[in-house]
């Protein structure tokens, strides 16, 4: 056998797409993709999008609507259930009976953002502010001097739900977290990056009207008339009282929509990559799939960000209950088929970026433009905090793969010791599933614009489509 055939090299995915057609359907993904993420921000979004979609696309639901799961089942090969407002699990019936296993892939829809606190209103030196909590891994400094919009929704005491949607569309206004100028910013800037902006710090500039001053307010009045005038505005717009946004659940996001990036639109810049690129490939997956030879299994959970704490996280037993109710298997016989499939935990990487080489170990590192990442294991130093997939199922994955002429390639998320992280896969495996990381390779993760390659999304998509199909 001759040396290069021996060898393993990564291989970029436009010198194997020679044909204008078959880069054409890379674009045309891409921008279905783009529209998206500009469309999809936050967790309850998500679900609303994936519940109108799959409805579209023939899906039923398991169970009528209602504010938990409800009761009665639906009817067909193609089912959902809602997981509350932050989780959503979809299912095709396989031809196989789901006893014999399924294939299951698993996308956090959650993304670094700032939550508003229960009382964030205040005033000082007659601005107004909303005060936030950051959700998530972030660089705080990201947050700062740039354009946020509001996305979330307000119960009232009686159950009416507010929406909240603010700063997306050109006629709207948006709001910002100030910063200092660099002129009086010496002690700052010789401080860690990571003490430079402080998380209480955070404040949200939202306005600066007061209220008609009138000479029998008194000086405690006085300090408070922008917050007033900002309350007034609040009842008028949404019908909302100070004690109402503590039933809330609103977020601070990056304003606007994703971008094509680059001179010759290969890339795209854009809010909640992570992981929200692999939701929608998984997803698209699905939606081409009509009968396949196993139950094919799609499931959106929240809090993977935070640990995967909470009812609609991957620790939840929201997975067990809707497969369960979808198959009427019991327990002994839903261990059996756990024990007999293969799952996917879709999320993404951390691309090699020239200019922080140092963190990244070359040899192992995945890059942009080389098709999705398959990632063996995740955790930090010693492996500590991740499961390990065997390597009988990567070896099924790389016959699946080169069967569907999938684009691949390894990676690892940094050297050793330099840091390291995590993603749900552990999770599915302390249920008895066979487990591997699969998804995109991204440049800038966790900041406010993250960058992914139009290849390596459409290679994830690819990827997907074939699981399914095995």
């Amino acid at each position: 056998m001759s040396e290069d055939r021996l060898r393993y090299e990564r291989k970029l995915v436009w010198d194997s797409l020679a044909k204008k057609e078959e880069r054409k359907e890379v674009f045309d993904f891409a921008d279905g993709y783009r529209q998206f993420l500009s469309a999809v921000k936050t967790e309850r979004e998500t679900v609303n999008w994936t519940k109108k979609t799959a409805e579209t696309k023939g899906f039923r639901p398991l169970f009528p609507s209602s504010p938990l799961v409800g009761e009665g089942r639906g009817e067909g090969g193609k089912l959902y259930l809602p997981n509350r407002s932050y989780g959503f699990g979809l299912v095709v019936l396989g031809k196989k009976p789901l006893s014999e296993g399924f294939r299951l892939i698993v996308s956090h829809i959650d993304s670094p953002h700032l939550d508003l606190k229960p009382q964030p209103l205040i005033e000082e030196e007659a601005l107004g502010f909303l005060k936030t909590h950051y959700y998530g891994g972030i660089k705080k400094y990201h947050w700062v001097a740039n354009p946020l919009s509001l996305h979330g929704v307000i119960i009232l005491k009686d159950g009416t739900k507010k929406e909240i949607l603010v700063g997306e569309k050109e006629s709207e206004p948006v709001l910002t977290i100030t910063d200092l100028l660099p002129h009086l910013a010496k002690e700052q800037m010789e401080k860690k990056m990571s003490e430079a902006i402080q998380g209480e710090s955070l404040n949200l500039l939202i306005g600066s009207l007061p209220v008609p001053k009138k000479k029998e307010d008194d000086n405690k009045k006085e300090a408070t008339r922008v917050k007033g005038a900002l309350l007034k505005l609040l009842y008028a717009t949404y019908g909302i009282t100070e004690e109402d946004l503590v039933s809330a659940e609103v977020q601070a996001v990056p304003a606007g929509t994703a971008k094509d990036l680059g001179l010759d639109r290969s890339l795209i810049l854009g809010y909640g990559q992570d992981d929200r690129i692999c939701v929608y490939t998984s997803l698209q997956a699905l939606f081409q799939i009509k009968q396949p030879e196993y139950t094919a299994v799609c499931l959106l959970v929240d809090r993977e960000e935070i640990g995967s704490e909470g009812v609609a996280s991957a620790k939840s037993t929201f997975l067990r209950y809707f497969l369960g109710r979808s198959s009427g298997l019991g327990e002994a016989q839903m261990n059996e088929s756990f024990a007999k499939s293969y799952a996917i935990s879709g999320d993404v990487n951390a691309g090699l970026d020239p200019a922080y080489k140092d963190v990244s170990e070359s040899q192992n590192a995945p890059r942009l433009g080389y098709g999705t990442v398959l990632t063996k294991f995740t955790g930090h130093g010693g492996k500590f905090s991740s499961s390990e997939v065997s390597a009988e199922y990567v070896a099924y994955l790389r016959r699946l793969f080169e069967k569907h002429k999938v684009f691949w390639q390894t990676g690892e998320l940094g050297r050793i010791d330099k840091g390291g992280g995590g993603t749900v896969a552990k999770y599915l495996a302390q249920q008895n599933l066979e487990t591997i990381d699969i998804g995109p390779a991204l440049l800038s993760m966790h900041a406010p614009y993250e960058v992914s390659h139009k290849a390596d999304l459409y290679s994830t998509y690819r990827a997907y489509l074939a699981f399914y199909r095995s």
